[in-house]
């Protein structure tokens, strides 16, 4: 049986085309430190930003922690905090994952509040000398407007089921009852923020207490009252995460995959996230772990 020149042609063309093909996939993977998915590695998580969502940050430490070839994870956390909410939600998840394999952080210039919660549980904290970090604590911030929109005319209606509906209301004043009522929340949560430093710091409430009046400190300072574990780099928590985890020699290091949208997809998620973190910025109203210095 005679074979078909054309055919013979095609398949081989075929077979160089795919073979070029997986050369540029894995030389992608190889030229963004994202290596292939064979040996011990340490996966980078990076964390950066006012911590306004979790589901990402969640599914990259789930990612990571299913996947056997990853022998330890480094969270590179560089945020004034953010919202209660994602950071308890990331706080918890990277419990979970502490139990399975070691997390080590990395500061960068600045842990505070939210980014020194979701720090807490790891097995070791690493800063830099100078970095930001520390302000355990919680924080609501109102603006009344009442007096100006007077000023214009407009008078603000308002019809609501109880006395506290519109608690916090920027149109109307807050009354006694209103921040005794928002203290109480403020503290309910304050407590959950030192204890839950206390425990992944392995320090006792009353040791933590102290520290947690929204103050700031620098790697330096954060060292000595006990809230960081070491100072160092990105590079040195990578290399701790390799020593813990078993891993001999310099480690192999890979991150999440990067979501490339289209154009017009991104031009509209970039517009959403500006206009959500300036919403976030210029208008806090929410129960917040965040540190105010940086606008």
């Amino acid at each position: 049986m005679k074979k078909n020149p054309f055919l013979m042609a095609l398949l081989t063309l075929g077979a160089i085309f795919l073979f070029f093909v997986l050369v540029v996939v894995a030389a992608g993977f190889v030229g963004r430190g994202r290596g292939l998915p064979i040996g011990e590695k340490i996966g980078v998580i990076e964390m950066t930003g006012i911590i306004v969502a979790s589901k990402t940050t969640i599914e990259h430490i789930i990612e990571f922690r299913n996947n056997p070839s990853i022998k330890g994870i480094v969270l590179r956390v560089d945020s004034p905090g953010g919202g209660v909410g994602p950071s308890q939600e990331i706080y918890e998840e990277i419990k979970k994952t502490v139990a399975v394999k070691p997390v080590v952080v990395s500061m960068g210039s600045v842990a505070a509040s939210g980014g020194y919660y979701v720090s807490a549980p790891v097995n070791r904290i690493f800063a830099n000398p100078g970095t930001i970090t520390g302000s355990i604590g919680v924080i609501m911030e109102f603006t009344n407007v009442q007096e100006l929109l007077g000023k214009i005319g407009l008078k603000n209606q308002v019809i609501k089921s109880g006395e506290h509906k519109d608690i916090g209301s920027p149109v109307r004043p807050m009354t006694d009852s209103d921040r005794q009522i928002l203290q109480s929340l403020i503290d309910d949560t304050q407590q959950q923020f030192v204890a839950a430093v206390a425990e992944g710091r392995k320090m006792t409430v009353a040791d933590v207490e102290p520290l947690a009046d929204g103050r700031v400190f620098t790697g330096r300072q954060a060292l000595a009252v006990g809230l960081v574990d070491e100072l160092g780099n990105l590079q040195d928590a990578i290399s701790a995460a390799a020593r813990m985890a078993g891993i001999e020699g310099e480690p192999r290091v890979v991150y999440p995959p990067e979501e490339k949208p289209g154009v017009f997809q991104y031009l509209i998620q970039e517009s959403a996230t500006q206009l959500r973190r300036g919403l976030q910025e210029q208008s806090a109203t929410g129960l917040q772990f965040i540190w105010s210095g940086v606008e």
